[in-house]
């Protein structure tokens, strides 16, 4: 599991920019109206549901069991096609939505780092990830009245957040590819004398 997270590093990296520039999206634009914030959320969680199962399958080709991954994908392709199908959802709608997928995420992401835990030092940071995307769906999901303005910003805030942590994580991992390549070489070259 940790070769193939480790050769496919530059999925997470991919995933953790896109949250960072809809973060930094939400906050140059805050006067970004409602439905804009529906479709920019929609194509956000598109791009992060696809780039998830991309990772899953990829990943199921080890063997390895990337089910979390996968059913991230799923929801988080679904939170784009209500979205689409309905961008003119109202705050409230929003605010549950967004929860919903959060918290879901989060969880996947929580359940994928102790799978690591066994594999790498440092899955502490997709928990982390995990941990914020719970937390931020919980309190959307418990302060729904909060003006327009403050859930873009809570939701670039929460972005940003994630963005960083998932690109941090992602260059761990090529760190440690190219770490377990270099052993490997060094092996082959050792056994060649």
């Amino acid at each position: 599991m940790l070769t193939v997270l480790a050769r496919n590093w530059w999925v997470l990296a991919l995933r953790g920019l896109a949250a960072v520039l809809f973060g930094l999206m939400a906050f140059l634009w805050p006067g970004i109206t409602l439905t804009a914030l529906v479709l920019l959320f929609g194509a956000f969680a598109l791009l992060d549901g696809t780039l998830a199962i991309v990772s899953a399958v990829t990943g199921s080709e080890a063997g390895a069991r990337w089910w979390a991954l996968l059913v991230e994908g799923i929801v988080g392709i679904l939170a784009a096609v209500a979205t689409a199908f309905w961008p003119d959802i109202t705050a409230l709608a929003l605010v549950y939505l967004i929860a919903a997928w959060a918290m879901i995420t989060g969880v996947m992401e929580v359940v994928a780092a102790i799978r690591l835990r066994q594999e790498i030092e440092g899955e502490w940071l997709l928990a982390l990830s995990g941990i914020a995307s719970v937390v931020f769906g919980l309190y959307a999901a418990i302060f729904p009245g909060a003006g327009a303005l403050a859930l873009v910003w809570v939701i670039g805030a929460y972005a940003l957040v994630w963005g960083v942590v998932l690109i941090a994580l992602a260059f761990r991992l090529r760190r440690h590819g190219a770490t377990r390549r270099d052993k490997a070489d060094r092996s082959t070259e050792a056994t060649m004398r």
